[in-house]
């Protein structure tokens, strides 16, 4: 068990690039199905009124060189592919929306400056209901994986407390409470409490100067700074 937790997380360093990067294939995968679902519901379902001449899907396909790229940026500003350990669903549902309203109003501007009036507004609501229907589930299937695969123990980030305070038992309070988080705390560094004091399993194992000589070592994924107001002058 340990081997595949040990495993696991140097997989996961090593690969994470490749893991963002599968997380934005897949965000492509799903605007283009959504694209094509929309277009089948407007034009195929029997929802709506149909004149007698539309646009081939053929035609509206050609759009997506435009359409998938500033999407993706658009998601890419909005914050959609930093870890979601740190951030909740609710604010990444609204991210996701807000980064598809701004892309249709981009789409449809450009279709207005083309002079592209043909093009079905309904379509494009339609896609934009799905894609961020598909979206938010896609993300929140990613969300249960990651934290059911946490709570096993594996996908953990190694971090590091500065300083005791009531602010480092207040944190590892919460990791504690939340091990979907995925944290692991190796230990804290203080200046006020001597080596080997333990707080709920975790140990000091060091003054502050040390982290100089932890540092180079480079196992660690995060540093948390845990001062008591005290020793803020310590934060340079």
């Amino acid at each position: 068990s340990y081997i595949l937790k040990r495993w696991w997380g140097i997989m996961i360093k090593d690969n994470q690039k490749l893991f963002n990067r599968l997380h934005v294939l897949l965000d492509a995968v799903i605007i283009v199905i959504a694209y094509v679902a929309a277009w089948y519901f407007r034009f195929k379902s029997g929802f709506f009124a149909l004149s007698s001449w539309y646009i081939s899907l053929t035609q509206y396909m050609k759009y997506l060189v435009l359409i998938v790229p500033v999407y993706l940026a658009l998601y890419y500003l909005f914050q959609l592919y930093t870890p979601k350990r740190v951030q909740g669903r609710r604010l990444e549902a609204w991210h996701i929306f807000q980064a598809n309203i701004i892309g249709l109003l981009v789409f449809i501007l450009y279709l207005y400056l083309a002079k592209l009036t043909d093009y079905s507004r309904k379509m494009l609501l339609v896609f934009l209901c799905i894609n961020i229907s598909l979206d938010v589930l896609m993300r929140n299937v990613i969300r249960i994986f990651l934290r059911k695969i946490r709570k096993n123990g594996l996908n953990q980030k190694q971090i590091l407390l500065i300083g005791y305070s009531r602010a480092a038992e207040e944190y590892i309070d919460r990791i504690i409470q939340n091990p979907e988080w995925g944290y692991a705390v190796r230990g804290i560094l203080a200046d006020n409490m001597p080596r080997g004091t333990m707080y709920r399993g975790y140990k000091v194992i060091g003054r502050i100067d040390n982290l100089s000589i932890i540092l180079p070592e480079n196992r660690l994924d995060e540093i948390v700074i845990t001062l008591g107001l005290a020793e803020y002058h310590k934060l340079e």
